[in-house]
């Protein structure tokens, strides 16, 4: 037999082993029965034969059998009873039962018992003798802490004797009473005293009254005020908060895992009763199961249920919807046109404390900020003051149009959880990244940004030179992948943005649609590589 199979063997003497007989074209006759297989007998040990075994030259079944009662082969040792409880409580010497019979009476032998009552010595008793020289008296005297002798004539009973009255007896003047009790004739003397007295204390104190009265309060006084009204124009910052705060509202969240939820603001940005606000802020109404409720209060204290439009953890942004006329809309400004220095004004609800507005400027520009969240944020940096609460809320300019919604604040770390508050570094969205997002739900009701397809962090280094996002992971396939970078490259320049961050890449990729083409400059070592990166899908 003869194969092209490398797998089987080509030695002609190791086929004439394997070959079937001569003469024999049939497939290989079936092999013969294996006879039942039946295991060894159990082996013993000798030890456990000896221990347990039958009793040598004894082959009968085992006794009693399996079920039957077996006879105790031990007997009980009874100890013996000692001497003295033998002779103190055992029979008699000679008698073999008990004597008497067990409950019979026992016939009493000894001298007839005696009258409880009286003895034949009572005449003795000096306790039953009226005629005694003893007596019961009063309770122990002590004198300097030590029992007193009293003598017989001051220890002597008391008795009180009740004498008859006299039937002509004269009446005798009266007396003066002692112990505190008044007589009849004493009475009316002090009523007499006590009303006069009453009546001088009344009148001294009503008098002291008045008098107080009259030097610490003047009826006739009024307070003088002045005509002219504050000066308000429409542009100041009160005639700005006036006019923007209807338009920004409370939002608070409820779940069946918490009574009162997470509580922020949000912006009114259109008639039709869409709300922008954080992602953050309805994100455990939204995702709570079932569904949570989504509540907004306005400024003059109304309130309505929303419902989620869409919402976008990339970028912290989510739309809501209301039904309620008469609204008003803010407008929204051109964060392009914003500068470091410009006046502005936070209008939220921090710690709950609705229509809340403080002031400052504009502190930073173009900050890479990523949230607790895991959203990441081209964020305007300001020192108005935002607590928790402001999330949601709007960010205006002198002139009053949105430019931001208030995100996040900075913390020094670590804080304390209910703690944490502002030290006048307070980030906002730029309204035009906002305006997109919620355009982009408002139509579709999601967001797609644009992808590099790899997993980077901060590179640490202080050189200046291949500073920026260190590449942890490139995605198979992905972008990144198929334009060369690996695990190791230092992303430092995206088109004309510089990458000094892993989180300020995020941030350039968010900003992109899936399919944009984008210039992608990284280190391999000291190595400088100029690549083109087509985006992905986050």
């Amino acid at each position: 037999m003869t194969t092209d199979d490398p797998g089987l063997p080509s030695d002609p003497a190791a086929e004439g082993d394997y070959a079937r007989p001569p003469g024999v074209e049939e497939p290989f006759a079936p092999r013969e029965p294996e006879p039942p297989y039946s295991p060894p007998p159990r082996t013993v040990s000798p030890e456990e034969r000896a221990e347990f075994g039958r009793p040598a030259g004894n082959d009968a079944e085992f006794a009693p059998l399996p079920g039957e009662r077996i006879d105790p082969a031990h007997r009980v040792v009874v100890p013996p009873v000692p001497p003295g409880l033998s002779r103190e409580y055992g029979r008699p010497d000679g008698a073999e039962e008990f004597d008497p019979e067990p409950g019979t009476r026992i016939v009493p032998g000894g001298r007839e018992p005696e009258s409880p009552w009286w003895k034949a010595d009572a005449r003795r008793d000096p306790w039953r003798d009226p005629r005694s020289p003893f007596w019961l008296g009063r309770p122990a005297v002590f004198a300097g802490g030590r029992p007193s002798q009293v003598l017989p004539d001051e220890d002597a009973e008391q008795v009180d004797e009740v004498l008859p009255p006299e039937e002509d007896a004269a009446p005798e003047p009266a007396k003066a009473v002692r112990g505190g009790r008044f007589g009849l004739s004493v009475l009316p003397l002090a009523l007499i005293v006590a009303l006069i007295a009453g009546a001088l204390g009344g009148g001294a104190g009503y008098w002291f009254a008045t008098r107080a009265h009259s030097a610490l309060h003047n009826s006739d006084l009024k307070l003088a005020k002045t005509g002219t009204p504050a000066n308000r124009p429409p542009n100041s910052t009160a005639g700005i908060i006036q006019r923007v705060s209807p338009a920004v509202v409370l939002i608070q969240e409820h779940t069946n895992d918490a009574a009162d939820g997470t509580i922020g603001s949000g912006v009114i940005i259109d008639k039709g009763g869409y709300v922008l606000t954080n992602n953050h802020v309805i994100e455990a109404a939204a995702t709570a199961q079932p569904v949570g409720d989504i509540y907004v209060t306005f400024a003059d204290q109304s309130r309505v249920t929303a419902k989620v439009v869409g919402r976008d953890d990339k970028t912290d942004v989510a739309v809501l919807k209301i039904d309620k006329s008469k609204l008003t809309v803010a407008s929204l400004g051109d964060s392009d046109k914003v500068a470091v220095g410009d006046p502005v004004i936070a209008i939220g609800s921090p710690l709950g404390l609705q229509a809340s507005a403080t002031t400052g400027i504009v502190s930073g520009l173009n900050r890479a900020f990523g949230t607790e969240e895991g959203a990441v944020l081209d964020a305007i940096q300001t020192d108005a003051s935002i607590n928790p609460g402001n999330s949601g809320g709007a960010l205006i300019d002198s002139s009053g149009a949105v430019i931001g919604i208030n995100t996040a604040l900075q913390t020094p770390q670590p804080a304390t959880v209910g703690q944490s508050g502002s030290v006048g570094l307070g980030f906002a969205i730029p309204i035009n990244q906002a305006r997109t997002t919620a355009e982009a739900l408002i139509h579709t009701g999601k967001v797609v940004h644009g992808s590099l397809g790899v997993q980077t962090r901060d590179t640490g280094t202080t050189d200046g030179v291949h500073d920026g996002a260190y590449v942890n992971q490139v995605v198979p396939e992905g972008p990144a992948d198929q334009a060369g970078l690996k695990a190791g490259d230092v992303i430092t320049l995206v088109d004309s943005t510089l990458i000094e961050s892993s989180d300020r890449l995020k941030v350039v990729a968010v900003e992109h649609k899936p399919g944009d083409t984008v210039k992608v400059r990284y280190y391999r070592g000291n190595t400088k590589v100029d690549v083109t990166v087509s985006l992905g899908t986050d």
